[in-house]
């Protein structure tokens, strides 16, 4: 999805020498198959989107697969970027770094000040290693590498599976099921009470775009809305826009995850740069894409 969406970016601006490979194409997690990737191509640029993600139940239960090969993916392309002379690299990682009660709205300065959400601390800890390792070939190597932390994305090429995705896409899938199946609820995970923060995928390709062009300082830098919506509010805007007529189950049997994850996104917009596309708006453009992969698998 990200990958996808910094791709349309790039092609929009006419930039037209890009070097992509799938995943089929090479694995990130094979130290080999990337050395031999960045001698042969030797970008000058690199954004770093891949990693392996999932909702909270995935992160959870493949806790070993989730932290051993993010950190593969993310230590083959760092040092081989760095082997092969790479201007810039950007990292991708995620809002899950930060401690599980950190203030809110969260700031960049929080990271490792307090303990991890449980259920996705593999993945959190491999993209901190991320993070800090793009400072220390700043520092020791003087490699021009910043890493950037969106916060929670959905858009074209989302995930939509029923167990592994995330809450957005989960919720697009169940109501659309329900509706075409004339079911009488929707069940949801936990309690609808955590409040979540969404930015759409092409945005945060603008974003990327932007900083990869005007910001080169150590550290991270958050890319977010700097606004939130509890699950409960986002499965009735989901309804709604869906169209289905049924009632909502809340299921607290199911984890509930961080209360609250709300970026602090005041060092992104005084580096000049601010999200165009409202929740409403995005989740309409996001549903159309499903639907249209719907019909593909038809």
């Amino acid at each position: 999805m990200v990958g996808s969406a910094i791709l349309r970016k790039l092609q929009a601006e006419d930039f037209t020498n890009i070097i992509t490979r799938t995943s089929a194409e090479l694995d990130l997690r094979n130290q080999q198959g990337v050395t031999d990737f960045f001698a042969l191509e030797k970008p000058e640029y690199v954004f770093l989107a891949a990693a392996k993600v999932g909702g909270i139940i995935a992160n959870n239960t493949y806790r070993a697969d989730f932290l051993y090969e993010n950190l593969a993916i993310q230590n083959h392309v760092i040092h081989n970027s760095y082997l092969q002379n790479v201007k810039k690299l950007m990292f991708l990682g995620s809002s899950c770094i930060y401690p599980k009660l950190a203030p809110q709205p969260l700031r960049e300065e929080y990271l490792l000040t307090g303990l991890l959400e449980e259920t996705n601390e593999p993945y959190a800890i491999a993209k901190i290693a991320g993070i800090k390792m793009c400072d220390a070939y700043r520092a020791q190597y003087g490699c021009n590498y910043i890493s950037v932390m969106p916060t929670n994305l959905y858009g074209l090429n989302d995930n939509y599976h029923p167990q592994n995705s995330h809450v957005l896409p989960a919720l697009i899938r169940k109501f659309h099921e329900a509706k075409s199946q004339n079911k009488p609820e929707v069940v949801i995970w936990g309690s609808g009470g955590p409040m979540r923060e969404f930015l759409y995928a092409d945005d945060l390709a603008n974003a990327c775009f932007y900083l990869m062009q005007n910001y080169n300082e150590p550290n991270l830098i958050n890319i977010g809305t700097g606004q939130d919506v509890t699950i409960k509010d986002l499965a009735l805007l989901i309804k709604k826009i869906i169209g289905f007529e049924g009632e909502l189950v809340f299921d607290s049997t199911k984890p509930d995850g961080t209360p609250r994850k709300l970026m602090d996104v005041s060092k992104l917009h005084n580096q000049g740069w601010k999200h165009t596309v409202n929740l409403e708006e995005g989740i309409k453009l996001a549903y159309a894409d499903f639907l249209e992969k719907e019909e593909v698998k038809i």
